[in-house]
């Protein structure tokens, strides 16, 4: 089923597949500017897949530190010793989009999402094929490649660009503005990644993966 509609002056288009658990969200606004030529990048192999411009991506991102397992409180000598509880896993943080994503979704009290290599190639490889040249911006074969990462039968795909260049409060804000991409950002899912690319132009492409 796909669903489109306007709001405002972005378009949005969302799509379930039945055979899994799958949900794509796609996102525009800004100017509307010529694609950019042949010219405009240079191709060789990024991610995995087909040749794909490189100089696209702003930073390779690196995971932040891990948030430390509270540690047991001591127990009074009069008390028994009580076994400590076994430390629930860490979140990694490795993108400023994902750690806006889980301030949203401890806004309504759900469990943050930790980062996945795996996803942020997916993330990486989608975001750079939407910045070549002559590419409709659209959703391909994302989810598909996100199910190849075996983190469960539900995944899900945001996707968006912003004329201005990489600005990741604002596409989070649109997001959540949107009630097909709030869906995926709020969903039920554990694990995110997440990327950038820039065309030559400026315009700066985001895909976000859901695991």
């Amino acid at each position: 089923m796909r669903i489109i509609a306007w709001i405002g002056g972005l378009v949005v288009g969302a799509t379930v597949v039945s055979a899994t658990v799958v949900t794509t969200a796609t996102l525009h606004t800004g100017n509307s500017n010529r694609p950019a030529a042949a010219s405009d990048v240079q191709p060789s192999g990024v991610g995995f897949g087909p040749s794909l411009p490189t100089g696209l991506f702003p930073q390779t991102p690196t995971a932040a530190p891990t948030i430390p397992a509270k540690s047991p409180r001591p127990s009074s000598p009069s008390s028994a010793p009580v076994p400590p509880r076994p430390a629930p896993p860490s979140i990694v943080v490795g993108s400023a989009q994902q750690a806006l994503i889980n301030q949203d979704r401890a806004r309504y009290h759900l469990a943050p999402l930790t980062w996945n290599s795996c996803l942020y190639n997916v993330a990486r490889y989608e975001a750079a094929h939407l910045a070549a040249p002559g590419v409709a911006f659209q959703h391909y074969d994302g989810v598909n490649r996100d199910l190849a990462c075996h983190l469960g039968r539900q995944v899900g795909e945001n996707i968006g660009w912003w004329s201005g260049g990489i600005n990741d409060a604002q596409l989070n804000t649109m997001f959540m503005n949107s009630p097909e991409h709030r869906s995926n950002i709020l969903g039920p899912y554990r694990y995110a990644g997440t990327a950038w690319a820039v065309r030559s132009d400026g315009r700066a492409f985001i895909a976000v993966e859901f695991g």
